[in-house]
């Protein structure tokens, strides 16, 4: 099933806001300034093959960036791969600019700033997956983003016929298990050219280190409902010293009891936006995600989120049939955005 959104039957004057709120719900929140002075056009299509994400985007001259305004401690970590199909764009993250010619790919974290600027019509593929799905460390991505990975050999070659294979057979419809193997194998050819990026002299990276990370970071995850999770737990469980477990952590610009309370704050976070028939009070919501005292947690939801838990529910309380829609949106077909056009519409396309 595919997802696909469209400025055709918008208003003129509404369609640069009705494409900046398609774009923020389809993939990440950003800004959308046209470089035109007509009527603005744009298409969106997403599918989801496993915990993959792909979308087609085809649209008139604009620039696109993601501001520090927009990333919120909420958002979910995530890695995104850009493929130009056709025009052309220049990408800017990290303190570095590459200019993307078709057939070019691009590697980014959504977590970061990072703008697009296209300077006429163009089409681009969007794959987008977590980035706890990814066994590189964190410093092997920011040494490839911002610049653009030519496919005419070497591993981008294969990445990039995978990938367009994978974009026309995306609404395909495949049953869980055989999504879940196309998004492994999509993982393990990225990961292979990042680190073939990374390391362009042969210099090789600790990848028992970058495989340690993933699952240290997934056993956080599974056990983030438990109050006694600590670095103590966490190393005795893999086996390694509190010293060693620490030294891991040393690249990925946090330590392992910051990314602990980050990850509490953001299930947190996320149960007191869900709005449904049984509410759970505050203190409950903190308690199962391992807060043991509602009164620390309180005061950490605030420092991170500049408001206290109670009045981020009122604020931020979403039907959940938004919350369970891909990446965002909403599949009723008829539904428009809250707060945004009237003429907001989805559309389903059954695959053939």
């Amino acid at each position: 099933m595919s997802v696909v959104l469209t400025t055709d039957s918008v208003p003129d004057q509404e369609k640069v806001t009705y494409w900046n709120e398609v774009l923020s719900r389809t993939l990440v929140p950003m800004t959308v300034s046209p470089r035109g002075t007509g009527p603005f056009d744009g298409r969106i299509a997403t599918h989801r093959i496993g915990y993959l994400q792909v979308s087609t985007v085809e649209a008139d001259a604009k620039r696109v960036s993601r501001t520090p305004a927009l990333i919120t401690p909420s958002c979910e970590a995530l890695v995104a791969v850009g493929v130009q199909i056709s025009g052309t764009a220049t990408f800017a993250q990290g303190g570095r600019t590459a200019e993307v010619s078709e057939g070019d790919l691009v590697v980014y974290e959504t977590g970061r700033p990072y703008s697009f600027d296209y300077p006429r019509r163009f089409t681009t593929h969007v794959f987008q997956l977590p980035r706890r799905t990814l066994s590189v460390p964190d410093g092997d991505i920011r040494r490839i983003a911002g610049n653009a990975i030519h496919t005419g050999g070497g591993v981008g070659a294969m990445l990039f016929l995978f990938l367009s294979s994978l974009t026309s057979m995306a609404g395909g419809g495949h049953p869980p298990v055989i999504a879940r193997r196309l998004a492994d194998v999509f993982v393990d050819l990225l990961s292979t050219l990042i680190t073939e990026r990374a390391h362009p002299y042969g210099t090789e990276p600790d990848t028992v280190s970058g495989t340690l990370l993933v699952r240290i970071r997934e056993h956080i995850d599974r056990n983030l409902g438990d109050p006694d999770l600590s670095p103590e737990s966490i190393a005795q469980a893999h086996g390694m010293s509190v010293r060693y477990l620490h030294r891991l952590f040393e690249g990925e610009e946090t330590t392992v009891c910051r990314l602990i309370q980050r990850r509490r704050l953001e299930e947190c976070s996320r149960e007191l936006a869900r709005r449904g028939r049984a509410t759970p009070s505050v203190s409950a919501v903190a308690h199962r995600w391992g807060f043991s005292s509602p009164a620390h947690f309180s005061r950490v939801f605030r420092a991170a989120y500049g408001v206290p838990p109670r009045e981020w529910r009122a604020l931020h309380t979403t039907p959940d049939r938004l919350l369970a829609a891909p990446a965002g949106l909403s599949t009723t077909p008829s539904a428009p955005m809250p707060g945004g056009p009237r003429h907001l519409r989805s559309s389903r396309l059954e695959s053939r």
